[in-house]
């Protein structure tokens, strides 16, 4: 063997034992059990002590480096994947709201271009599927899913430039429609912005425009604004039989919805972001942080019921949404929420969390690991990653679960140098990060190379 990693607490979402792992040309070529022989190696690693698991794999992240110049003074290609090996995560998936927005196969193949120059860890992007005769030709490119927000098109450069916001339900119909015909994933941002008009205007009327102000509105009447949009989502999937992934769970009323649409049978599946249990989710840190703390702010009440909907599958993944921004595009979020940059980065440090969360016997760690590594291969076609099995990509983290450590915004290795979980202490800290098979983090330090992380190409459905 190249590599074997000694004596680690294997942990898988199928199972947990104590064993070794053989890597051979990038892949796992053998799983020993306790007492098993093992074959020698060029590499030997001592596990004793740490847990290995499938390196994670973040389908939501926003890593805002396009192929034009535009916005990557807030993160670049190469400074998100450090943060991902960081927090043991194997393979992110780009976003499209970056320069030029990818929805065309030509934007698309420029997009990638940049990733293969810049990503230490494997990647994916996911294109805006809003030009018809472009759908087919990308669905063919190894992507994972398509993206687009639920939001009216305005022209605006930032944060949904043109070419990604469609909130025209005719329109919605007709992209569903042809993503079922390619038989590629949907992503889309649920947002009900004719409702949003309307409240809105109640705080604005009122002369209430900072953050807290802006979190209110956007929770306003339990989540209306997003449990509106997603009902109408699950019946237009209904209508087409696309394959629908919904974002930002963030209601408990949203977890319901979906539930029953898939007892129904209904093609959907959805994520959760960390920001909706350990930052979002507690008022007194939106006082404190203010804009800093918002993604969006989740009513307390909505907390049993994302857990619970993680627990029992409903929720199907753990995603990041890691969406940096600069202090100065906060910080305005004091006097004007609606005119501070929405979202939070958190890919170096969500990990550690979702497994404190486990180690504190809020959820089974195994379902941790399977919605953070296996269910996103699964479900997005990654047909070689996500699980800890005889010929998968050696795609793996060791980790000391006993270790703790404090999130410090010295620590962040995002460009923008921030957290918003500063402060918070956290265990199940990264030892090594290996990406088919090669170190990338070590002890505390970033070891791989900008152009090493190779395109995690899905399985093409069509």
């Amino acid at each position: 063997m190249d590599i074997l990693i000694k004596d680690a607490d294997i942990i898988r979402s199928a199972d947990r034992f104590r064993g070794s792992i053989g890597i051979e040309g990038g892949k796992i070529a053998a799983i020993y059990r306790d007492g098993e022989p093992t074959a020698q190696a060029s590499q030997v690693i001592d596990a004793q002590g740490k847990a290995l698991i499938p390196g994670f794999i973040d389908m939501h992240c926003h890593h805002r480096e396009g192929s034009e110049p535009g916005f990557e003074y807030k993160e670049t290609i190469r400074t998100a994947t450090m943060a991902a090996a960081a927090g043991g995560v194997t393979t992110a998936v780009g976003m499209p709201n970056v320069v030029p927005p990818p929805n065309s196969m030509e934007l698309l193949q420029r997009q990638f271009a940049r990733y293969e120059q810049g990503s230490l860890i494997d990647w994916n992007f996911n294109p805006a599927p809003t030009i018809r005769e472009e759908i087919p030709k990308m669905a063919t490119s190894g992507i994972a899913a398509f993206k687009i927000f639920m939001v009216v098109d305005t022209g605006r450069n930032y944060p949904h430039m043109p070419g990604i916001g469609v909130h025209d339900h005719g329109k919605l119909l007709e992209i569903m429609q042809h993503c079922a015909e390619v038989n590629v994933p949907l992503m889309v941002h649920p947002h009900d912005q004719a409702l949003m008009d309307v409240i809105e205007q109640t705080y604005w009327k009122r002369g209430e425009r900072d953050a807290l102000a802006y979190a209110k509105a956007y929770a306003a009447f339990d989540g209306v604004i997003w449990e509106t949009a997603i009902a109408t989502l699950l019946r237009l999937q209904k209508a087409t039989g696309c394959h629908l992934h919904l974002l930002h769970t963030q209601t408990a009323g949203s977890v319901e919805l979906i539930r029953q649409a898939k007892r129904a049978g209904q093609r959907v599946t959805c994520e959760l972001n960390p920001w909706a249990l350990f930052l979002g989710c507690d008022w007194s840190a939106v006082q404190r942080l203010g804009s800093y703390a918002l993604s969006y702010w989740v009513p307390e009440k909505n907390v049993p019921g994302l857990w619970e909907g993680l627990a029992d599958g409903t929720i199907d993944i753990l995603a990041t949404d890691h969406a940096p921004h600069t202090r100065e595009e906060k910080e305005i979020g004091w006097t004007d929420g609606w005119k501070a940059h929405t979202g939070t980065p958190s890919i170096q440090f969500y990990r550690s969390m979702f497994m404190t969360a486990a180690l504190e016997g809020r959820i089974p760690m195994q379902r941790v690991i399977e919605a953070g590594a296996t269910a996103p291969a699964r479900i997005f076609g990654f047909d070689t990653k996500g699980d800890i099995a005889v010929g998968k990509d050696a795609d793996l983290v060791l980790v000391d679960l006993d270790a703790e450590f404090e999130i410090r915004d010295e620590d962040v290795l995002s460009l923008v140098g921030w957290s918003p979980y500063a402060g918070r202490r956290v265990r199940a800290k990264t030892v090594q990060t290996f990406v088919r098979g090669t170190t990338v983090y070590r002890d505390g330090e970033v070891v791989g190379s900008p152009g090493f992380g190779k395109q995690a190409s899905a399985r093409y459905r069509g």
